[in-house]
């Protein structure tokens, strides 16, 4: 839906922009302007500490250094990270690194976050708080979040459900 693949078919409208006709360069300034991401490998740098893993969207946007840090530490102290800033994500939990990810797909004050599996390698306590801090964040921004999950006790944090059974969609709840 973000274009990061080719559809076979079809189109994908956002923001009345159509994602299935614009070229890799188009695709790459939308994303960075409308969209935010949370992974579920979390896809941290791990040279990097947690700031400077959370600041990279804004490093595309060209948000001056002290801008890019304040809110890396704003956001990242959302999530519960104030004491492990310095860290680098091996030095991190799964939940941690997992939250890092959540701090660096909002920071860009996105209009829509795609989230994969977000919750796919943590346990149901982590889940459970990675779904709350998802949520409330999207809520208090006033954000669009469209989440991929097998888990149907994840998928009761969304206000809508779309079911896909082998590619085609079988319910809309």
């Amino acid at each position: 839906m973000a274009g990061i693949e080719k559809a076979t078919s079809g189109e994908i409208k956002i923001k009345n922009h159509y994602i299935t006709k614009m070229g890799e360069n188009q695709l790459a300034k939308f994303r960075q302007k409308y969209l935010g991401f949370v992974f579920q490998a979390y896809n941290l740098i791990n040279s990097l500490n947690a700031i400077e893993n959370v600041e990279m969207p804004m490093i595309f946007k060209e948000v001056p250094k002290s801008k890019r840090i304040v809110k890396s530490i704003e956001l990242l102290e959302k999530v519960g990270l104030k004491e492990r800033m310095k860290h680098k994500p091996t030095q991190m939990s799964g939940g941690q690194q997992q939250r890092v990810g959540i701090a660096r797909a909002f920071v860009s004050d996105p209009e829509v976050v795609f989230a994969d599996e977000p919750t796919g390698n943590l346990d149901s306590k982590t889940s459970h708080e990675i779904m709350g801090i998802i949520k409330k964040m999207a809520q208090d921004k006033n954000m669009t979040i469209v989440m991929v999950t097998h888990d149907p006790t994840m998928a009761k944090y969304a206000d809508k459900i779309i079911e896909v059974h082998d590619g085609k969609i079988i319910s809309i709840r």
